[in-house]
């Protein structure tokens, strides 16, 4: 089988336009929630993706079982991406999109973490260790933004909640990873993945939107444009194209990039949504995302100092002092 190569040129630009689209999720679901409740947004965002999904699976020839074992899995793989999606909805009620896609985005953290314990071939190297711990300590800077006036003091707790929520859905999408990790459904189509996981959030966010009066929708322009971007483009066309890149170029090097996503989210939730951001905040999310760079990609980095930085010091060193390093 043909080996996966190297990042070039098209697999930057393609991570781009992903990591930008994956941050606009947020940004849409937060800028229409007076529509419509995010949860019920995503609930029928994933309904709708789902049945398409099975739709091109099928005329393709493929199938997606749903009984046995696997299909077993696939209801566990579901019930954890829609509590990430239930926590996001929820957090979103609570705090900025920028805070949310940041926090979210500590998921690598997690599963690192996880599969640290679980796996011998995934342990975490001293440099990782300084990553997580650096991330750590940016999550709990950033939670440090004063309170102020008794006001502030009422609007902070909000934030703080919805921050919390954040950082669990990133918890409960690393979770998510390890399952899929290492159980069968590593073995399976991805797109079978991603059917049990919409299918999943459909039932489960639509179920809860409705136990809890979250069905307003106020049909307008703005809502239904957001729900066709959040289903055609975030759910469906950025997830195939993440999904064909894996099989094109090495894993290791795609995941560096996702550090994009939260820097996006921060950027779309100013300009786009006026939103402020603290100085704590802005500190600790610098921290985080270098944090998330360490842990993703310190193989990458290793080989990249090793292969290429190393020879040329070594070449410095020779010029200047007549000795071999």
């Amino acid at each position: 089988m043909e080996s996966r190569k190297s990042i070039d040129v098209t697999a930057i630009g393609l991570m781009t336009v992903i990591c930008l689209v994956w941050a606009m999720q947020q940004i849409g679901l937060k800028a229409t929630e007076d529509l419509a409740a995010p949860i019920y947004q995503i609930g029928i965002r994933s309904g709708i993706a789902a049945a398409c999904l099975f739709a091109v699976v099928a005329l393709k020839g493929g199938t997606i079982p749903l009984t046995g074992r696997v299909a077993l899995l696939g209801v566990v793989a579901g019930g954890l991406f829609s509590l990430e999606f239930l926590l996001v909805g929820e957090a979103l009620r609570h705090t900025s999109a920028a805070h949310v896609v940041v926090f979210l985005y500590t998921a690598p953290i997690f599963a690192a973490l996880g599969l640290h314990w679980h796996s011998p071939s995934e342990r975490l190297s001293t440099l990782q260790w300084g990553g997580i711990a650096l991330a750590g300590a940016g999550i709990v800077y950033a939670f440090l933004a004063p309170s102020g006036t008794p006001d502030e003091a009422v609007r902070w707790k909000s934030l703080l909640w919805g921050d919390g929520l954040a950082t669990l859905a990133g918890a409960v999408w690393g979770l998510t990873t390890i399952v899929i990790r290492t159980t069968r459904l590593s073995a399976i189509p991805a797109t079978n993945v991603l059917f049990y996981q919409l299918a999943g959030a459909f039932v489960v966010l639509t179920g809860m939107a409705w136990s809890t009066g979250q069905t307003q929708f106020s049909i307008s322009m703005p809502l239904i444009a957001n729900l066709v971007f959040q289903t055609a483009i975030v759910s469906l066309a950025s997830f195939i194209a993440w999904f064909w890149m894996l099989t094109k170029y090495r894993a290791s090097q795609l995941g560096v990039f996702s550090f994009m996503t939260p820097i996006f989210g921060v950027l779309l939730g100013v300009v786009l949504l006026g939103e402020h951001l603290a100085q704590e905040f802005v500190t600790g999310a610098c921290a985080v995302i270098t944090g998330i760079v360490i842990v993703s990609a310190s193989p990458w980095l290793v080989q990249v100092i090793v292969s290429r930085l190393l020879p040329i010091v070594r070449n410095q060193f020779h010029q200047f002092t007549g000795r071999a390093l």
